[in-house]
């Protein structure tokens, strides 16, 4: 089956960053540049991400309109054993479900905590909406869930990782999104009307200019991006000879 076959359609993906810690600047957010490399493998492009704040409405609201929107959705952070990890209990309103306690969330954290170690706090951890999957944790046991079309992930990068390794296998992926780099020592100015001039013959490419600055000297990076491997091909072509007739000496590369 070729790439440009229309069996092949395009999954989309929205991820929520949720967390007061994120929009203050106190926290840097790891996670999104991850998912988005990782939804690309599995055929999934990612076309939105939000960053909201620990707000019940706002997350309820929002997790229903991206999820309505988008083939999946990924959430990160609050879902830990805190006052305003609420997560769990906002996805559950939004799906209209009540929140319970995930018995084999339980027997989990049970094993895995010493005696007298599962406190309620902790055992917050184990509350899903009513019919959710669980999202195994091997780093720290307690689970993240899946409700539909959402998969809700922990915050902390390490954990967030291998709990995505985890459900990977679960998406449906259309065509993975390939790219490829043009680099030159021009800059923007001088190749922006060749430039737009290829854009418009290869509507179905995304072409994007990132200009630099190497050892005191300016320089752009051209990052041609497509599903199909031979339009993409041709694009990249044209860029690089667009370059040369204009007295550079470009270097490209995949990725």
């Amino acid at each position: 089956m070729s790439d440009s076959s229309p069996e092949r359609k395009t999954v989309t993906a929205c991820v929520l960053i949720i967390g007061n810690e994120i929009l203050s600047g106190r926290t840097r957010d790891e996670n999104l540049a991850f998912l988005a490399e990782q939804l690309n493998e599995a055929g999934v492009r990612l076309m939105e991400a939000r960053v909201i704040p620990d707000v019940r409405d706002t997350i309820i609201d929002t997790v229903n309109a991206v999820r309505a929107q988008f083939d999946y959705v990924f959430t990160t952070g609050g879902i830990g054993p805190t006052h305003d990890d609420i997560t769990s209990e906002c996805v559950a309103a939004a799906f209209g479900l009540p929140l319970v306690r995930h018995p084999e969330a339980v027997r989990r954290m049970q094993q895995h905590y010493p005696p007298g170690g599962l406190n309620e706090a902790r055992l917050r951890m184990a509350n899903t909406p009513e019919g959710a999957t669980l999202i195994d944790n091997p780093i720290s046991i307690a689970p993240g869930f899946q409700i539909g079309n959402v998969f809700v992930l922990a915050g902390v990068p390490s954990i967030m990782r291998v709990m995505f390794e985890g459900v990977k296998h679960r998406l449906s992926g259309g065509l993975p999104m390939r790219s490829r780099t043009v680099t030159s020592g021009l800059t923007e100015g001088a190749m922006a009307a060749d430039l737009s001039a290829i854009q418009d013959r290869f509507e179905d490419v995304e072409i994007g200019s990132y200009p630099f600055f190497r050892m005191g000297r300016p320089g752009t990076a051209i990052v041609l991006r497509a599903t199909d491997p031979v339009r993409l091909a041709h694009a990249t072509a044209e860029v690089f000879q667009m370059m040369v007739a204009l007295g550079d000496q470009p270097v490209e590369a995949e990725g």
